[in-house]
């Protein structure tokens, strides 16, 4: 079976002329992968500030409410000794 493939492959790539490349494709394949990686930097640019702000907000909400201290208590404790 893969030798039939191989065969059919061989005698497509032999066969006639082939199309003609367009003359711009190397600038144009150049641009669009100069595009693609602007975006991703751009992009992980974006995520990066979003993790520093959500650091900086989490920072910030522990520092006001101070979560690791226990809640107050419902109600004093009962006085003795009166």
């Amino acid at each position: 079976m893969t030798g039939d493939r191989a065969a059919d492959l061989r005698r497509l790539l032999e066969a006639g002329p082939h199309g003609a490349v367009p003359p711009d494709l190397a600038a144009a394949a150049a641009a669009r992968g100069t595009r693609i990686r602007r975006r991703r930097r751009l992009l992980r640019r974006l995520a990066w500030a979003l993790v520093a702000l959500a650091t900086l907000a989490l920072a910030v909400w522990a520092s006001h409410t101070e979560p690791w201290l226990p809640p107050p208590a419902p109600k004093a404790p009962p006085l003795q000794g009166w």
